[in-house]
This record gives C-alpha cells, sequence and structure tokens, in this order.
C-alpha cells in the first residue's frame, strides 16, 4: 500500500531535484527525506533518483512524479467529499479573486454565507486573471471569480452578473490633445467611441495579464493603432485615480462604480470633481458576464456548491 507521507515528500524532492531545498521547504531534515524516498523506491522496487548533480528523475520517477499529484488530490477529493456527507459543519472554502473586483462582490455573497455556514473557513487568494487561472488549474483554489470565458481549460463557469469596461477620458487630457476643440471630441466620444481619435493621447493601463489589460489590447489591434503608454500598474484604482490627474485614458469596468447607492454616489462626484469621462466601448468583449468557475475534473464540495448557490441568489443574472 502506498504510504502518502513518502508520496508528498518525493513529489517535493522531484520539484525541486534538490534534496536540501526540499526538506527545507518540508521543514525536516536531509536525512529524513532521503529515508522516505529510500523507502518509496523500496515499495516500487526501483530507482526514482539518480544521485547525480544536479539530481535527475529516473525513467520511473518522472511517470510517479505525474501520477503523483493525481494521487495525492484523488486522497484529499475523497477526505472533502467522506466529510461532505459525514458532517457538512466544517470545511474550508479558498476564492480566488482580484482585490478590486472582490472588494465589490465578495461583500453582496460572504455575509450571507457566513451567516448560514458559520463553521466554514473561507480563504481568499488575489490576484490578476492568468494567476487565478493557474491557481484553479492546479487545485490551489475551489473557485474563481472572472470575466468569462475563463483563459484555462477544464473548467465549468455560472454566470453571475453582466459586466462592461468604460474607456475614461479626462478633459484634461482632451484637452492638449485637441486645443479648442474639446466639446467637439466629447461629443464624437459619445456618438462612436473611435480609439483613433485617442492614438496621440497617453494611456494609463493595467499591466499584461490582466483581462482589463488583454481587452483592451484587441481594440487597439482592431483599431489598428499603437497607444502611447506612460505607466501599467496591477491596480484599477490607481489607474483612475492617475487618470483623474490627468495622465493619460484609461479603461474601467463599470462593475467596480460600486452597487452601493453611497458609493457610487461619491465615485458620480468624484468623476465629475476630475472632469473624467465615461464612454462605452462599442466592442463585443468589453460587455461581458462576471462568472463564477470550478474546476470541472475534481471534486466539488458541498461548500462551493453553496457558495455558487448564494452568489446566484444575491446576484441574480440578468443576461438582458
Amino acid at each position: 500500500m502506498i504510504n502518502f507521507l513518502n508520496l508528498e515528500y518525493f513529489l517535493v524532492a522531484a520539484e525541486e531535484l534538490n534534496f536540501t531545498r526540499a526538506a527545507r521547504k518540508l521543514y525536516i531534515s536531509q536525512q529524513s527525506l532521503s529515508n522516505h524516498i529510500s523507502n518509496l523506491e523500496k515499495e516500487f522496487d526501483v530507482i526514482l533518483f539518480n544521485r547525480t548533480l544536479p539530481l535527475t528523475l529516473t525513467y520511473a520517477g518522472q511517470a510517479l512524479k505525474a501520477r503523483a499529484r493525481e494521487l495525492l488530490d484523488l486522497r484529499d477529493e475523497t477526505y472533502r467529499e467522506i466529510a461532505d456527507i459525514k458532517d457538512f459543519s466544517t470545511g474550508q472554502l479558498s476564492i480566488g479573486v482580484s482585490h478590486t473586483r472582490g472588494r465589490v462582490i465578495l461583500p453582496e455573497i460572504l455575509p450571507s454565507y457566513q451567516t448560514q455556514f458559520p463553521g466554514i473557513e473561507l480563504k481568499l487568494i488575489e490576484g490578476n486573471s492568468s494567476t487565478l487561472a493557474s491557481e484553479l488549474l492546479h487545485g490551489n483554489i475551489d473557485l474563481m471569480i472572472d470575466l468569462l470565458p475563463f483563459a484555462v481549460e477544464n473548467v465549468e463557469t455560472v454566470p453571475v452578473c453582466a459586466e462592461e469596461i468604460l474607456l475614461i477620458a479626462p478633459d484634461m487630457v482632451l484637452e492638449k490633445a485637441y486645443p479648442g476643440r474639446l466639446e467637439e471630441i466629447k461629443a464624437q466620444l459619445s456618438q462612436s467611441t473611435d480609439l483613433r481619435l485617442l492614438e496621440s493621447c497617453p494611456f494609463i493601463l493595467l499591466k499584461k495579464g490582466n483581462r482589463v489589460r488583454t481587452i483592451a489590447d484587441e481594440m487597439f489591434e482592431e483599431a489598428q493603432i499603437t497607444p502611447r503608454i506612460v505607466l501599467e500598474t496591477e491596480n484599477i484604482e490607481t489607474v483612475l485615480a492617475l487618470s483623474a490627474k490627468g495622465m493619460g485614458i484609461t479603461f474601467f469596468p463599470r462593475m467596480f462604480m460600486s452597487n452601493d447607492q453611497s458609493t457610487q454616489d461619491h465615485r458620480t462626484k468624484f468623476m465629475e470633481r476630475a472632469r473624467l469621462n465615461p464612454y462605452p466601448l462599442n466592442f463585443r468583449r468589453a460587455h461581458g458576464v462576471l462568472g463564477i468557475g470550478y474546476h470541472k475534473g475534481h471534486y466539488m464540495s458541498r461548500a462551493t456548491k453553496e457558495f455558487i448557490r448564494i452568489a446566484k441568489e444575491r446576484i441574480p443574472y440578468n443576461p438582458d
């Protein structure tokens, strides 16, 4: 019978290919790690590592590494499933979401979730779209919230709410690009947000990997322009704040204007004071749907199912 502790230690060593680093990562001695590896080699009656510098995996070691993660994942999923059947009073739910989107959507869901399931430990993982997709793929989070479709395979998704990306153009930037023609250009943008009108303007954008940035790049490509990017950042609130200071044009999701009326009013007044002009975009991908995704190849815990249920109740999806 496979000793899963030996298997876990082998997998770390196989990923590190360095016993010293692997032992440090596992908080055990190098000798203890070597003993676990030796026990596994005795169990399978095969050598798993070529003891060379640097270490390399034998053919058998490569085959076991490919299966070890599957075996360990299956073990963890089995424990979760049995725990669900036995007693759904404790457990853990890991949620992946961007920090800004989480600020908007999680307050609509988590208070109700915690009230109904106080024994479930909630873990929040924040990052950009590509990082979260990788975390979901590797089983490090149970679900992620992002714009559909997700850039990762083997994921089932549930639509949550409509989302729209707006172009944000400050008066200061338009005035500088078009002296004496501010109202004319604003009128043209109101009729049709043609990015070619803004080719000579500076842009402040999110860094590559963020979904909003990906869509912006697609729009630039479709308009056949190369934007003059003066700054890139990971934080979408930063792009809006710098745009308000006249540093450049940016893109901002309508959802982040907030569903809370007091916050929404504050945001509207801020944009009016900063003379920021929001424009809808005539681009299909700028009008999307926010969804919840989970790995369809993994066991779906009741904690995940209940989160999706409450999300659908609290934020009804209206495709219109």
